[in-house]
C-alpha cells in the first residue's frame, strides 16, 4: 500500500515522516492536520495523498514503520551481555541519541499512538500494541548485575534513581533536539558530557 512512499528517495521520504510524526504527536490523529504535514514536507497535498493513500491509513502505516524503526536501530543493537548498569544504560542512552538524530519525534508519535482516543484508529492501534509491551523494561533491565553496588543500598530503589537519572538526562537533549537545529549539536560534546554523569554516579552507588 506505501510502496511509492517507500520507494521515495530517503531524503525527502524521512522529511515527509518527520513532518508527520511531529503534527501527529503535538496535535493526535484528529485534530491533526494533512494540509500542514503537506506544507511541512514541501509537497503539494494532492502529490503527498499519492504517496499515502489517506491520514488513517497513512497514521497506522507510520506506527508499524516506527516500530520497526525503533526494533532495528534502538532494541536490536542494546549489547544484552554487558550487565553493568551503567553500561547498558550508556548504550541504551546514546543509541537513544542516535536515533533522535534522524527522527526527533519518533518517541513521542509512538507514546501518543498507544494512548489514542481517535475512534477511527484505536482498535487498529490496539491490535498492534502488543508489539510496544513485548519491548518491556523487564527484558532489558531484569538482568542487570547487581553486585557492585554499595551494600546499605535497597537496590532496587537504587536502581530506579539511577534510571530516573538518566531518563531525565536523555529527555533533556530531547527537548532540545527539537527546539533547534540538529546541525547545531557536538555530538562527541554530549557523549563526553553524558559519560561524565555516569561516572559520577558510579561514586555514589558503587563500592569504592
Amino acid at each position: 500500500m506505501f510502496t511509492k512512499f517507500l520507494n521515495l528517495e530517503p531524503v525527502r521520504r524521512n522529511t515527509i515522516l518527520n513532518a508527520a510524526l511531529r503534527e501527529f504527536a503535538c496535535k493526535g490523529f484528529d485534530d491533526a492536520s494533512t494540509n500542514v504535514i503537506a506544507k511541512e514536507s514541501g509537497i503539494s497535498k494532492p502529490l503527498m495523498f499519492h504517496y499515502v493513500n489517506n491520514k488513517k491509513d497513512f497514521f497506522i502505516f507510520l506506527y508499524d514503520y516506527c516500530l520497526d524503526i525503533v526494533n532495528q536501530e534502538y532494541f536490536d543493537q542494546i549489547n544484552l551481555h554487558e550487565k553493568d548498569i551503567f553500561e547498558r544504560l550508556r548504550q541504551t542512552c546514546l543509541l537513544k541519541i542516535q536515533l533522535l538524530k534522524k527522527y526527533p519525534w519518533i518517541f513521542d508519535f509512538i507514546r501518543v499512538a498507544v494512548f489514542t482516543d481517535s475512534e477511527m484508529v484505536k482498535e487498529e492501534i490496539e491490535k498492534r500494541r502488543k508489539m510496544v509491551e513485548a519491548s518491556s523494561f523487564e527484558r532489558f533491565y531484569g538482568d542487570i548485575d547487581t553486585s557492585r553496588f554499595r551494600s546499605v543500598l535497597d537496590i532496587e530503589k537504587a536502581k530506579q534513581l539511577i534510571f530516573w537519572a538518566v531518563g531525565g538526562y536523555a529527555d533533556q537533549i530531547l527537548e532540545q533536539f527539537k527546539s533547534l537545529d540538529i546541525k547545531e549539536f557536538d555530538f562527541d560534546k554530549i557523549r563526553t558530557e553524558f559519560d561524565g554523569y555516569l561516572d559520577e554516579l558510579r561514586k555514589t552507588y558503587y563500592k569504592l
